[in-house]
């Protein structure tokens, strides 16, 4: 756990410089109903066809309390548990695990889960690629030597994505606290140095054009001396922002055709999230990464319980997948 003074230079009070405050609120009588949409229309859904990617929630703690946190992770947020080695365990044990190519790892800050490495080289072990989403700041630091070790063991299997939200100090900061980009820096600087498998992952503030977004990170990267291809988006994915304050519109059977996307690029299509709540029994499977909270994405205990018709009956179906374009693989 980080220190008292390290929470508390974390801790940011003020609103993130991506969310626009003056929107228009959301309409509460929306996403009632998994079925229809407000006006009548057929809701959009999604059926989970291979199972790619299984995301596993390591705890919702978190080094950082950032302002705009897409599920609120904090160094006080403990309301998803550490996720334990016996529980990744069961998962890809069963049937369904093996056609799984990715696992990843989210949070809260993965490195935080005492756990992590017994997680890591267990996915490892079983021959799948791994990619952990980090901040890279102290927490990662504390396990340079074992990240070293499974690196050396493993090669490019294991990957690493580096949250840096924007290519400036000054709009990093604004989220995720004052001193926290000398240490992002720092960590990067030594995935590089190491020759880790690595990428970047950004976010892409209203109104603002993704070729000048990576044009600003291909600038620092060029600064810093990485050879990140910032144009290439396996390298550096740029994340919808998503106001949860804001109005935005519910998706319908006919918005496939509409917005020119098809349900099989929806995360829900081939991904699945796997969360131990604080003071469960059994972990849980959740449609989506971004929604560990809302009842109607529980898809129950297993992987086979799990293969489920999704509905679009959330606004971040709406705001991070269909109108965003945001995948957390690529």
């Amino acid at each position: 756990m980080p220190s008292a003074n390290e929470k508390n230079s974390y801790a940011v009070p003020v609103a993130s410089p991506f969310t626009i405050m003056d929107r228009l609120p959301i309409d509460a009588r929306k996403f009632q109903d998994s079925r229809f949409t407000l006006d009548g229309s057929e809701r959009a859904a999604v059926t989970l066809g291979a199972l790619e990617t299984l995301w596993v929630n390591t705890g919702t703690l978190c080094n950082l309390s950032c302002a705009n946190c897409y599920i609120e992770s904090s160094p006080t947020n403990d309301r998803l548990g550490w996720f334990l080695p016996d529980d990744l365990r069961a998962f890809l044990d069963e049937e369904t695990a093996r056609d799984v190519r990715t696992i990843g790892f989210t949070g809260g800050e993965p490195f935080m889960n005492p756990h992590i490495i017994p997680l890591l080289e267990m996915a490892l072990s079983q021959g799948k690629d791994v990619l952990v989403l980090t901040n890279a700041m102290r927490p990662m630091e504390h396990h340079r030597a074992a990240l070293n070790r499974l690196r050396m063991l493993h090669g490019d299997a294991l990957a690493l994505r580096v949250s840096l939200d924007h290519y400036t100090s000054s709009l990093h900061e604004a989220e995720r606290g004052s001193g926290a980009w000398p240490k992002a820096i720092e960590g990067l600087g030594w995935l590089v140095a190491h020759g880790f498998n690595l990428s970047v992952a950004g976010r892409m503030p209203f109104g603002d054009a993704e070729d000048d977004i990576r044009a600003g990170y291909q600038t620092l990267f060029d600064q810093l001396g990485y050879s990140i291809n910032a144009n290439d988006s396996a390298r550096l994915t740029l994340f919808a922002e998503m106001d949860d304050k804001a109005d935005v519109p519910e998706i319908s059977v006919d918005c496939w055709q509409i917005l020119g996307v098809r349900p099989d690029d929806m995360m829900c299509a081939s991904s699945r999230m796997v969360v131990r709540r604080k003071g469960a029994d059994t972990a849980s499977v959740i449609a989506c990464t971004l929604l560990p909270d809302d009842p109607q994405f529980d898809l129950g205990a297993s992987l086979d319980q799990a293969n489920r018709t999704v509905a679009l009956n959330h606004p971040h179906c709406a705001r991070f997948c269909a109108l965003g374009g945001s995948r957390c693989t690529g």
